[in-house]
């Protein structure tokens, strides 16, 4: 008689487990990340995962997600890719297998989103990568969207800003990273549509992702009689070649980046050689009003600084996951309720960003104008034109 109570008694134990970790399961919204918080870039994937952390923790506090009448806790996951598409590729695949996420946010880079962006497609789980410009990205992807500007955009917008803001520069000179698919894709875009233009490609120079010495490059770039240089690189690379560049008489001649440029360490490692320089980018903090400057004051008062692109469209990646959430609803079934997230996000219409407002077009990629910042006397990357 005391063994059968006994075993009613674990029985049961085992049921109201069983149930318990259902409800918990039910009362959870698990989003994944793909960052890079460790490699060449660790403040890419520590300014994505500050803007999840400071949705995830208003939400919490205040109660939860409601979808449907229904209060849900977000939890998200963050996985370092390590700035290394294989890293990415494995990264995509813990999340979607093992953590069984609803949907991924990132990677971050178009090196980690193309090959990312094939895993989150063909295992059918929505991804929305921040900051990833190259169209590969989200070509012949359903699966796949982006919360920022292409190449294709950026870098015409590039040569337009030199038009108007430089008009008798004809000469152009293009150093950039072979071994990275952005840097690469985003130098062809521009060598293309500055010629097209009119202008003179005088350089185009490569490097590889561990180089650290860019002397004979930028010697042969300087002899050529440049008049402006072109660096669409990581802010890391940036601040060496900067520096050397100026130290083999670059001078005061202009030099024009790209939305890899908008770090907040890019000030601290050029040790403010980039005064002064420009960069096509997404969104200017400097003046911000409205909707992103609450953004913005939240985030430094949390953080201690201003927070950079990366960290911007994060936040605006989470929010469109998340509106796609309270759209769709939530069954339970994991396959139909990505599959659901992923018709919610392709149907959004005037999504309103703090980057810009947002409607998706067939290729998960949304509308919106370039931005061109200018990195100020103090460090700060304030507005300039929209293009």
């Amino acid at each position: 008689m005391k063994k059968t109570t006994f075993i009613k008694g674990v029985l049961l134990a085992a049921v109201l487990c069983m149930v318990s970790a259902a409800c918990s399961k039910e009362q959870t919204i698990k989003i994944g990340f793909s960052i890079p918080l460790t490699g060449d870039s660790p403040k890419v994937g520590e300014g994505a995962k500050f803007s999840g952390e400071l949705i995830k923790n208003a939400i919490n506090e205040a109660g939860g997600f409601e979808v449907n009448g229904k209060k849900y806790k977000l939890n998200f996951v963050y996985v370092d890719n390590e700035l290394k598409p294989e890293s990415a590729v494995q990264a995509g695949l813990r999340l979607i297998e093992q953590d069984k996420v609803l949907a991924i946010v990132g990677p971050c880079g178009s090196g980690r989103a193309i090959p990312g962006g094939q895993v989150a497609n063909e295992n059918r789980t929505p991804m929305v990568s921040p900051w990833a410009t190259n169209p590969a990205v989200t070509l012949d992807r359903p699966y796949v969207f982006r919360a920022c500007i292409l190449d294709p955009v950026q870098a015409p917008a590039a040569v337009k800003f030199v038009q108007n803001e430089f008009p008798s520069i004809t000469q152009a000179a293009i150093l950039y990273n072979i071994e990275d698919d952005y840097s690469k894709g985003l130098a062809g875009y521009f060598r293309d549509n500055w010629e097209k233009a009119g202008g003179t490609v005088t350089n185009f120079e490569s490097f590889g992702q561990k180089d650290q010495d860019f002397a004979v490059q930028l010697t042969r770039i300087i002899n050529s009689g440049a008049e402006l240089m072109y660096l669409p690189d990581y802010y890391n690379h940036v601040s060496l070649i900067v520096s050397q560049a100026k130290d083999l008489g670059w001078g005061d001649k202009p030099v024009l980046g790209s939305d890899s440029w908008g770090s907040a360490d890019l000030w601290s490692l050029s040790k403010g050689l980039v005064k002064g320089y420009f960069f096509t980018t997404h969104y200017a903090a400097a003046g911000a009003v409205g909707s992103t400057k609450a953004f913005i004051d939240a985030y430094k008062a949390a953080y201690g600084y201003v927070p950079d692109d990366v960290a911007a469209l994060t936040y605006d990646s989470v929010n469109i996951i998340l509106e796609a959430i309270r759209s769709a609803g939530i069954t339970g079934d994991l396959a139909k309720d990505r599959e659901a997230i992923k018709n919610a996000i392709a149907a959004m219409k005037d999504f309103p960003g703090i980057t810009g407002t947002m409607t998706f077009d067939a290729n998960g990629d949304p509308a919106k104008p370039a931005v061109v910042v200018r990195v100020n006397d103090a460090g700060e990357f304030e507005y300039v034109a929209s293009l």
